[in-house]
């Protein structure tokens, strides 16, 4: 996989990702911009990934400055579980050097609304290519993928890229036989965690409506 990069600018260094696991590309120089006024961007490869720049002390680092990832445009607190985990940026050294991110940190929080929004989703219906799943497979347990890396027709998934496993009968999914998988990571060499588009709709407005009650 080729290395890829984030290059922001500030106003006396810069600030560069080193290769990290997902497929990001460089940024141009409007969301340079855009970032350094708002401290927020949007991921140019992936539209539904946010960026968020929080100055130290943070989740990731004590003395460091960091990047809350999330799927909410919104700037967060530093303890919302809505972000997906944490790079935590090195600080650049003066007179325009270079520094790279240190690897990605998960946040527990935000894999607990994940697997809410997840089976919630399953219950409510709301993911044709779940309910097409099951369908086909009639009757057993049946894998919740990862679309950040889709196993070939008839093969199991990556551990890494299972989320979770539930029992159809009849061809139809019972979501309170919902199991998360443990050996699921947030994120992988693939990315971070991507859904089919049902449950992707879903675990957005669980997020916000997450964040709401976290601003009181």
């Amino acid at each position: 996989m080729h290395a890829s990069f984030f290059l922001l600018r500030s106003t006396a260094a810069y600030i560069r990702l080193q290769p990290f696991p997902s497929r990001f590309a460089s940024i141009s120089s409007r969301h340079v911009r855009h970032s350094h006024s708002n401290k927020s961007f949007t991921d140019p490869t992936r539209a539904d990934l946010h960026y968020h720049f929080f100055d130290p002390p943070s989740p990731s680092s004590s003395d460091l400055p960091a990047f809350a990832l999330s799927f909410l445009s919104s700037p967060p607190s530093s303890n919302s579980s809505t972000i997906i985990g944490w790079l935590a940026a090195a600080t650049a050294t003066r007179g325009g050097g270079e520094a790279g991110l240190n690897d990605f940190k998960e946040n527990p929080g935000f894999r607990t609304l994940l697997h809410e929004a997840i089976q919630e989703g399953l219950r409510q219906q709301v993911d044709d290519i779940q309910i097409n799943g099951a369908l086909q497979l009639g009757n057993g347990w049946m894998h919740i993928h990862d679309d950040r890396n889709i196993p070939a027709l008839g093969r199991i998934g990556d551990p890494d890229d299972i989320i979770a496993s539930v029992l159809v009968e009849d061809g139809k999914i019972r979501p309170e036989t919902y199991q998360p998988m443990p050996a699921y990571r947030l994120c992988t060499s693939d990315g971070p965690t991507q859904l089919t588009p049902g449950l992707a709709q879903k675990l957005r407005s669980i997020l916000e409506g997450h964040a709401d009650l976290e601003k009181g």
